[in-house]
């Protein structure tokens, strides 16, 4: 939901967020307050898949190049805007060292993020917050869908985002910012109660 400017209000605050109720996630765009319930178990699953898909090729440098570091729900102050996305990735190229630990969050933009999508989330996701995190000079933003086994890609452009790539299903990619190392999507996927998964072998990029 979101709650903010209009006719009579005024922009919501770091206090409007302080005041939701346990366990839910605040965010402030544009002067608007959008609040959403914890993720599920499957919002979960798949973003906490992905991280560990990414942290040791290009954090850890095992298996990969390294030159990242990641943090999983960060709280990204973008001036008056307040954003959590569900990963999000700093090159060391330009900030070397995540900040102080106890650092409750941070006001670099990022220069890859990644939202799940979920029906609470779906519209702040992709109509608010893309928008803001361009005109934040974020590089990179990729959108998972669990429902539908699907991940876009995101380059910055110089009028939005330009999509450069769309995966659906079980297959092995290798997909900008992150080209350097095969990713298995298929290792993200919970499969549901009834439904029957993508058929057939996925097979690795050139």
């Amino acid at each position: 939901m979101g709650v903010g400017q209009g006719k009579g209000r005024k922009p919501a605050t770091y206090e409007d967020i302080e005041a939701l109720p346990v366990g839910w996630v605040g965010e402030i765009v544009e002067g608007l307050l959008y609040a959403s319930p914890r993720p599920s178990v499957g919002h979960l699953h798949v973003a906490s898949r992905l991280g560990a898909l990414l942290v040791q090729p290009f954090d850890w440098a095992r298996g990969g190049p390294g030159g990242w570091w990641f943090l999983d729900e960060p709280e990204i102050h973008l001036g008056p805007n307040v954003v959590v996305p569900d990963l999000a990735a700093w090159r060391r190229e330009r900030v070397p060292e995540p900040p102080d630990p106890e650092t409750p969050w941070l006001s670099l933009a990022p220069d890859w993020v990644c939202e799940v999508l979920s029906p609470s989330t779906r519209s702040t996701d992709r109509v608010r917050k893309l928008p803001l995190y361009h005109r934040s000079d974020v590089r990179h933003a990729w959108l998972i869908d669990p429902l539908r086994c699907s991940l876009e890609i995101y380059r910055s452009g110089n009028r939005g985002w330009d999509r450069v790539g769309l995966h659906e299903g079980p297959v092995v990619i290798r997909e900008e910012p992150f080209e350097a190392v095969p990713l298995d999507l298929g290792l993200l996927w919970l499969p549901r109660r009834g439904v029957t998964g993508p058929k057939g072998d996925a097979a690795t990029p050139p």
